[in-house]
């Protein structure tokens, strides 16, 4: 017996290492618009079919800041023709119509989100090539941490965790997304992957003390794993200040856990190809798709 092939076809992306965020929202969205529009032009190997922004692109990334910044979006799952001229949140505005004039799939990193009862949530939003938005998923996992003469941070002081997993379909299959402190938490991938995604995208902002320790080793497991493509988008990483200063490093794994493109920790953008048959591959050679013994232990995705 064989492993059945995944459901899908290549594509193109584009990660949007974006640095120079300010204090100034406008700022910081005029700075990702033109990002956008230069990443959609795509390089000398082609233009990208999805393009992805960092964790907290539009704002300073600090949990003191996320409630100073947080925008009113009104999306919940289930909902359908969402009118985003009408939403309160002028990021998403922003990003609605960057994806609409470049024609692309935007997974719009992610903004501080109010919700119902004042909850602030840390929010990526997903737009369709027409402009549309498709989802929002909200950070499940919140970073809270304390490594001692490394970083202490605590989202939780502001923030609420999500309650959804996000999967997202599109004209290469389905696309599971998710940010930064979830790609700790194998559970998600797993679902998403049994679920039938080819790969996961990741906005993330890891910091320089669990950056050099883990961001690689654990885009390499959550690949290898589940054998599809994890897919990480940093913030530049802050060259002057006192503020969080991040890793960088965005890029893709493949299946087999290499790293098939990455950037360091300067702004730029990054275009990679990813290649289902890579997916194939990999599940035919090592097929633990079919090999699963839930006889012994149970199926998380039942």
């Amino acid at each position: 017996m064989s492993a059945p092939k995944v459901d899908g076809k290549s594509f193109r992306i584009a990660l949007v290492q974006l640095g120079g965020t300010t204090e100034v929202k406008k700022d910081n969205l005029e700075r990702a618009r033109v990002a956008i529009e230069k990443a959609a032009k795509g390089n000398e190997s082609g233009k990208p079919d999805i393009i992805v922004l960092p964790e907290v692109f539009n704002s300073p990334y600090a949990a003191v800041n996320f409630p100073k910044y947080a925008e009113k979006i009104g999306w919940a799952p289930g909902a359908k023709d969402f009118d985003v001229e009408k939403t309160e949140s002028e990021s998403l505005k922003v990003l609605s119509k960057a994806a609409k004039d470049a024609g692309v799939w935007l997974i719009g990193g992610s903004i501080p989100e109010r919700g119902d009862e004042d909850k602030i949530y840390n929010s990526s939003p997903t737009f369709s090539p027409d402009g549309k938005l498709v989802a929002v998923h909200r950070k499940i996992h919140l970073f809270d941490i304390d490594i001692p003469g490394g970083i202490t941070f605590k989202e939780s002081e502001t923030l609420t965790g999500g309650e959804w997993l996000t999967i997202i379909e599109t004209e290469f299959g389905k696309i599971g997304v998710a940010i930064c402190y979830d790609l700790r938490f194998p559970e998600l991938a797993m679902l998403a992957a049994r679920k039938g995604c080819i790969a996961m995208i990741y906005p993330a902002a890891f910091n320089t003390t669990t950056g050099p320790l883990h961001w690689d080793i654990l885009t390499k497991g959550r690949a290898v794993d589940n054998q599809m493509y994890i897919i990480m988008c940093s913030p530049a990483r802050a060259t002057s200040g006192d503020g969080y200063k991040a890793w960088g490093y965005s890029g893709v794994t493949n299946p087999m856990g290499k790293i098939v493109a990455q950037l360091d920790e300067k702004e730029g953008i990054l275009f990679a190809d990813i290649d289902v048959e890579e997916i194939n591959k990999a599940r035919a050679g090592i097929p633990v798709t079919i090999q699963r013994r839930f006889d012994v232990y149970p199926n998380v995705a039942a």
